[in-house]
């Protein structure tokens, strides 16, 4: 008798070649992010642009008083929302226009795996921008943080990179691959400035400043300014809740278009 081959997963095989699905969504992830890195129309902006504004406001004209400090919490939050907001909000109208979405849907695809795979590159570039701020913090500007601190800033920064993907997204359900990029910066840049990211909101008119609790950069930017111990002292648990229900709320509304849309 042939003894019967033993076609079991082997227990110590990496958990990727026993799980194909994982392994699936993982290389839908890598390769996302590897199209978006060699992209330099995305990328150079996206990883330079805040490190380039941290050099100019932040060191060339830092004059002391704690803006190397609020600007890394804020210009964090700056190059986060931009890696969202357009990792997702051009990317999915593009991916729209071309077909490309009813091509996945055709293929052998994981359920999930082409948003899990943007979600993932958004939070990639998060965590890259982030830190390379906090290079240029401790080595140019004499930032220092204790090691708690610096960590828990990195994972604001990035954690809060998912209210940006879900309005992104939703904005690439609405907008052509040509009108995305507009949209986009219609609502990336001035919420940037109303929010505080770029200078303290006691520079801004008051009737302006009033209006920063409306925008959930607002929010994530009191949040990576209390790491800092530069917030304006409200609670935690408001800030949270507005980034909660801007997440589920646009990722709902953009599900329900996609699902509208076959």
């Amino acid at each position: 008798m042939h003894a019967v081959p033993d076609v079991r997963p082997d227990a110590h095989a990496p958990a990727a070649r026993r799980h194909p699905l994982l392994r699936a969504r993982l290389l839908e992830a890598k390769y996302e992010f590897l199209g978006l890195l060699r992209t330099p129309i995305f990328a150079l902006p996206t990883l330079l642009f805040p490190a380039m504004f941290y050099l100019l406001f932040g060191v060339a004209m830092n004059r002391g008083g704690g803006a190397g400090q609020y600007l890394l919490a804020t210009y964090g939050v700056f190059g986060v929302m931009g890696a969202a907001l357009f990792g997702f909000g051009v990317t999915v109208a593009m991916d729209r226009d071309q077909g490309l979405l009813a091509l996945k849907r055709a293929l052998p695809v994981p359920p999930g795996a082409y948003l899990a795979s943007k979600m993932a590159m958004a939070l990639l570039f998060s965590a890259i921008v982030s830190l390379l701020l906090a290079v240029i913090a401790a080595t140019l500007v004499g930032v220092s943080l204790a090691p708690a601190q610096w960590l828990l800033l990195w994972a604001v920064h990035v954690a809060g990179a998912l209210p940006f993907c879900a309005l992104g997204l939703y904005v690439g359900t609405l907008a052509s691959g040509a009108a995305a990029p507009v949209v986009v910066n219609l609502l990336y840049l001035p919420m940037a400035f109303l929010s505080g990211l770029w200078l303290p909101l006691s520079m801004l008119p008051d009737a302006l400043a009033r209006l920063a609790p409306a925008w959930p950069s607002y929010h994530h930017a009191q949040l990576a300014l209390k790491v800092v111990g530069m917030d304006a002292r409200q609670a935690v648990a408001l800030h949270l809740g507005v980034l909660l229900a801007v997440t589920f709320g646009f990722f709902v509304l953009a599900r329900a278009r996609l699902a509208r849309r076959g």
